[in-house]
């Protein structure tokens, strides 16, 4: 039940930065979509009740599925990449239209 809280809690606050106006914000709101997503993955591979997936441990049957862990970790790495990315369209781009008009440029 945490755990669904968490990732419901993970999506609203990722879904209304993405709706701001700002490309940091937007950034922001796409790292909290995707640690949301990655929570609901460790969800999806249910981990509770399972015993450990090494073998020679315990019984097939009830080792637990290592497949959703690796999802995850695929996933883990490939926000991180496109998050840099991001960042530093975020840090070239200098039309951001949220910033104040009355700065103005000494050149």
């Amino acid at each position: 039940m945490t755990l669904a809280i968490s990732v419901g809690i993970l999506v609203a606050g990722g879904v209304f930065l993405i709706l701001q106006r700002g490309l940091v914000r937007v950034v922001l709101g796409f790292m909290l979509l995707s640690h949301a997503v990655n929570l609901l993955l460790i969800s999806a591979g249910v981990t509770a009740n399972r015993a450990i997936p090494f073998l020679g441990t315990s019984d097939a049957d009830a080792a637990a599925d290592p497949l959703p862990q690796a999802f995850v970790l695929t996933a883990i790495v490939i926000s991180f990449a496109i998050t840099v990315y991001m960042l530093t369209l975020a840090a070239a781009d200098k039309d951001d239209d949220t910033e104040d008009d009355d700065i103005e440029d000494d050149s």
